[in-house]
């Protein structure tokens, strides 16, 4: 079977699961991972999918900022590439990378460094906003000022504030444990070493705790600057390691080189 062929099957068995009305209104990739370690017989493949409609949004913005598009990736997978060149791991080390964003939460397990499982939802850091809008009866965007810059008064106002921002985080952290539940009673995952957390809402008092203890593996924010350094007149220390969890993503898709896989 060539490619060509290849192609057509995986088209073919994408458009029964996937959530488009036809194969023709999305663009797609796959990468073959090799034989099924429990069935030798069926093969692994990542195959990822986009609507046209949302890749040709992001290709006219960067053409209208006067650049040209070369490769486009997915945030899960833009993670991988950032942690593969920023953290040692062994063969068989599984690892558990999070991206917190404004709209989606990124899941992507690794075993040496390549991914085993991916997943995405859609609670993130607009709807730790938006039940922080509802409780005080506020516009989204005036509560999403008051997320990041808290409400303003005492010292002790302030600090119950940010306290209370993981009670408004518990179903995005819910949903990671499920998620990470799913993934060890399908897949294995009594091996687990650590999860790494990036994007805005990685930086919610307590939520490196709390994962920690909800998954029995201890959890960190990841650190995209861990082995590549920065212009220190640009961006000095302090806003290097405020930045590096809304970083991760970003750093990731610029190492990526054309022909990466």
């Amino acid at each position: 079977m060539d490619e060509t062929e290849l192609r057509e099957l995986i088209k073919d068995e994408a458009g029964k699961y996937l959530p488009f009305d036809s194969m023709e209104a999305v663009s797609y990739d796959f990468q073959i991972l090799g034989e099924n370690e429990f069935n030798p017989n069926q093969m692994d493949v990542i195959i990822v999918a986009a609507k046209n409609e949302v890749v040709n949004s992001y290709a006219d913005a960067i053409q209208q900022a006067g650049y040209s598009p070369v490769i486009m990736d997915v945030d899960s997978f833009a993670l991988e590439t950032m942690y593969e060149e920023n953290y040692d791991f062994e063969d068989n080390e599984m690892v558990v990378l999070v991206n917190i964003g404004a709209s989606i939460t990124n899941i992507n397990v690794l075993r040496g460094g390549s991914s085993v499982f991916t997943r995405d939802f859609m609670l993130a850091g607009n709807s730790i906003t938006e039940a922080i809008g509802q409780k005080m009866g506020i516009a989204f965007e005036e509560a999403e000022r008051i997320k990041v810059e808290g409400p303003g008064g005492n010292e002790a106002a302030e600090k119950e504030f940010r306290e209370s921002l993981l009670y408004y985080a518990d179903p995005i952290c819910s949903e990671i444990e499920r998620s990470v539940d799913y993934f060890r009673s399908t897949y294995g995952g009594e091996f687990l070493k650590r999860i790494l957390l990036s994007g805005g809402s990685a930086r919610i008092p307590g939520i490196v705790s709390d994962l920690t203890h909800r998954l029995g593996v201890e959890a960190e924010i990841a650190n995209p600057f861990r082995k590549i350094g920065c212009d220190a007149k640009a961006l000095n220390q302090a806003p290097a390691e405020e930045i590096a969890p809304i970083a991760a993503v970003g750093i990731g898709l610029a190492l990526r080189k054309v022909g990466d896989k």
